[in-house]
């Protein structure tokens, strides 16, 4: 993606591209009950590539499927392209792991900006310690096998309740995961990073003993020359 909007969408949260995308009429961008498996302090930001799970039937799902180097789950691995946050459609079950510690550190040794599911990871004390954004509904053990089938690569999945299109721009950070439709993402990199600089403004106002009426929204006419001010002095 280009290094500019992500260079701009890795210093806002996704409280503020909530925000953003909600001005467009976009209502449901936010994955539900998806949340970092260890904070990171820092943003995942990249366009998704994703993986699709649908209900195991035994007869299919056996251990031995993994001796197929043409597993669908074992090539999303392999194929994710570097920079590419991967979207698991676990259908919102945690009960068997989307993945584990080996997979989850192959993908990040390969490039990949995150791995995220509405499922969960087994290994997930081995993830949380790895320098690599993981997001997950909670933790698990079992295989995937005794639940999960893996399906399908790089399609429109749902995940989170959200609906993920290949390539559209996945951000995450300390409180969850965002999906923005890439044909916005320009726009809305744009907005977030202004509306960031007033929220800061404004909090340092707020700190200093200020009222937020007249100032969070800007009603009162002093506020655009004070912010003015603020973001000359600051470079913002």
């Amino acid at each position: 993606m280009d290094a500019s909007i992500r260079d701009r969408l890795m210093k806002v949260s996704t409280a503020t591209l909530t925000t953003a995308l909600f001005k467009r009429g976009l209502r449901n961008q936010f994955l539900q009950n998806v949340a970092p498996v260890a904070p990171k302090g820092r943003n995942m930001v990249g366009p998704a590539f994703t993986l699709r799970y649908i209900p195991a039937r035994e007869d299919l799902n056996r251990l031995d499927v993994f001796l197929d180097p043409a597993h669908p789950q074992r090539v999303a691995i392999e194929t994710c392209p570097a920079g590419h946050v991967m979207v698991i459609d676990s259908r919102k079950d945690a009960r068997a792991a989307s993945a584990g510690g080996i997979l989850v550190t192959r993908l990040m040794v390969r490039g990949a900006a995150g791995i995220v599911t509405d499922g969960g990871f087994r290994d997930s004390p081995d993830i949380g310690a790895l320098p690599f954004p993981a997001y997950h509904q909670r933790p698990t053990a079992p295989t995937n096998l005794i639940l999960h089938q893996a399906i399908a690569i790089d399609e429109p999945i749902g995940c989170g309740d959200v609906a993920v299109f290949p390539g559209d721009i996945v951000v995450g950070d300390d409180e969850g995961v965002v999906i923005v439709p890439a044909g916005i993402v320009a726009a809305i990199a744009e907005e977030a990073t202004e509306m960031t600089a007033f929220e800061d403004f404004v909090t340092g106002e707020v700190k200093g003993g200020r009222s937020i009426v007249g100032l969070y929204p800007p009603t009162d006419p002093a506020t655009a020359p004070r912010f003015k001010a603020w973001r000359e002095k600051h470079g913002r």
